[in-house]
């Protein structure tokens, strides 16, 4: 073993004992709410797929037929060889699905969120993100040379002074980045009170809103309908309620698209999304615009999986979001709780740092439009028994 190897060894043995080690389990079906793991089916209560798409027999159809008709990939980035006609359809129907001018795509949301800033901003701009922010928004940001600021989460008066600071320290343009939907908490960003003061102080509006896009809003449009706004630039994703497969995309201004096409390094660097992906991500959007049954299934579900909860006298945070945060505090507490629950038939992850701050560590729950009272009946028994054998209850 070498040195370098050895010092990694080090760290990875450090992890462990903390209790910050993340294990991946191998499972063997379709993303659903039952899904089989090593041999045992189990309840799913920690998927993005929030409308149950993801083995959906209409998206897997148009997948199969995108393979028949296009072949299985691009095998090129699309300035050079790789655009098609679908990729084009799809990002026309994102477009108009958001409301906005235009759309690009990429392999996925982070790959999105790297690429927003970079060519937008330069030194003579600022950036003013959400403390709480997405890793992605951080990574990005720190691409850009533009000036960073940051504010405390959803707090709108250290919002106000960060732009105050930023316009007096000559900032030629600036945005204000948020995360729609805070994945860890599943809370929403005041987007009202961000845009008025975004208006107030002449300052762009950026949301990623993939923990959103499909169920948040009228026909699922997101965040900023919800909370009838309009955001200048709008990232978001495939891979959570639109099917839950890859790919991202930036949505907004027809300049601001066609300079991303001109300068976005994942975009101009990366292979252009699978034709399979994209005639899936067109059929999950004609199911999405009229899916109010699913919508209203998954809240139901979601303020059901709640009551359950905290009736058991288990702390959650508030709100009305399906993304549904049992509170533990404790790393090791959340991993042998979610051990407790994979031996109970409930497959579930625990969250801690670094995803979370330290001394906020959780299961992290989500709902699905796929699960039966049923299931939940059985998923909050075992929620109860695993909390009392760990000593979380």
């Amino acid at each position: 073993m070498s040195d370098f190897d050895t010092h990694l060894t080090d760290i990875l043995s450090q992890i462990e004992t903390e209790g910050l080690m993340k294990r991946e389990r191998a499972v063997t079906s379709p993303q659903s709410a039952h899904i089989d793991v090593a041999g045992r089916e189990m309840l799913n209560l920690c998927a993005n797929n929030y409308l149950g798409l993801a083995d959906d027999a209409r998206l897997i159809a148009a997948a199969k037929g995108a393979l028949d008709s296009h072949g299985f990939g691009m095998a090129s980035v699309r300035f050079i060889c790789g655009t098609g006609e679908l990729h084009a359809a799809l990002e026309k129907r994102l477009a108009t699905f958001l409301g906005m001018e235009e759309a690009i795509t990429f392999a996925a949301c982070f790959d999105a969120n790297g690429a927003v800033f970079e060519p937008l901003f330069s030194a003579e701009d600022a950036i003013i993100s959400d403390a709480l922010n997405h890793a992605s928004i951080i990574d990005g940001i720190r691409l850009s040379k533009a000036k960073r600021y940051r504010f405390a989460n959803c707090d709108m008066d250290d919002l106000e002074q960060q732009l105050k600071t930023a316009r007096a320290d000559g900032a030629r343009f600036i945005v204000i980045a948020t995360d729609g939907v805070f994945s860890m908490d599943g809370t929403l960003a005041k987007l009202r009170d961000i845009r008025a003061l975004a208006d107030q102080h002449e300052a762009l509006l950026m949301v990623d809103d993939c923990h959103a896009t499909g169920f948040i809003g009228p026909k699922g449009a997101g965040t900023p309908a919800h909370c009838g706004v309009k955001a200048d630039i709008l990232t978001g994703t495939l891979g959570k309620a639109l099917g839950g497969a890859i790919g991202g995309y930036i949505a907004a201004s027809k300049q601001v698209v066609a300079l991303l096409r001109q300068r976005a390094r994942p975009y101009l660097f990366s292979n252009a999304l699978p034709p399979m992906v994209c005639a899936a991500g067109i059929a999950a959007l004609d199911i999405v615009e009229t899916g109010d049954d699913l919508r209203a299934k998954l809240f139901e579900n979601t303020a059901y999986w709640r009551n359950a909860l905290e009736t058991a006298g288990f702390q959650t945070l508030p709100g009305e979001h399906p993304i549904v945060p049992v509170m533990l505090g404790d790393a090791r507490l959340a991993q042998d709780m979610a051990a407790r629950l994979d031996a109970l038939g409930v497959y579930v992850s625990g969250f801690f740092f670094p995803v979370v701050p330290k001394g906020k560590a959780r299961i992290r729950t989500q709902m699905n439009a796929s699960l039966t009272t049923d299931d939940l009946d059985r998923a909050a028994a075992a929620f109860a028994q695993a909390g009392r054998e760990t000593g979380a209850l």
